[in-house]
């Protein structure tokens, strides 16, 4: 049984070093575990699709909420798939000071990425429009 869970969280510490341990840690344990996604961030916020067996994602979630390097975490989404939509990558990333700002704008109030005053729905979208500009980077 496969799942897709969408969630978004606030970093704790936004140094450049805390992001990237933060991203490190994602893609190598969720390589060992089986677990695909795209990790998107900007301005001290994190959103993150999980997709991969239904404990698996589930536990992931547990650990992501009680993890200490995030705050404010909240599911913005959740659903069982048929098939991985991001399976290219253990963890894709987008940095979004690296994209053009009206890829944001097209989704939001303001050309920043803020997921907690949008729907998941719509923040799914953006992810799949991320997908499909080649925003995302990373190792497969």
């Amino acid at each position: 049984m496969l799942v897709r869970l969408l969630y978004a969280s606030r970093a704790v510490d936004t140094t450049p070093a805390a992001i990237d341990a933060i991203c490190a840690s994602a893609q190598q344990h969720n390589a060992e575990q089986g677990v695909t996604g795209v990790l998107v961030y900007g301005g001290g916020i994190f959103m993150q699709v999980l997709e991969g067996g239904r404990q698996i994602v589930s536990d992931l979630y547990g650990v992501i909420q009680r993890d200490a390097r995030h705050k404010e975490v909240v599911l913005l989404h959740y659903e069982e798939i048929t098939e991985r939509r991001f399976g290219g990558w253990t963890m894709g990333m987008v940095n979004t000071s690296r994209i053009n700002p009206s890829t944001l704008l097209k989704y939001s109030e303001q050309a920043e990425l803020n997921p907690y005053l949008v729907t998941g729905k719509v923040s799914m979208a953006l992810i799949d429009e991320l997908m499909a500009t080649a925003s995302v980077v990373g190792r497969p």
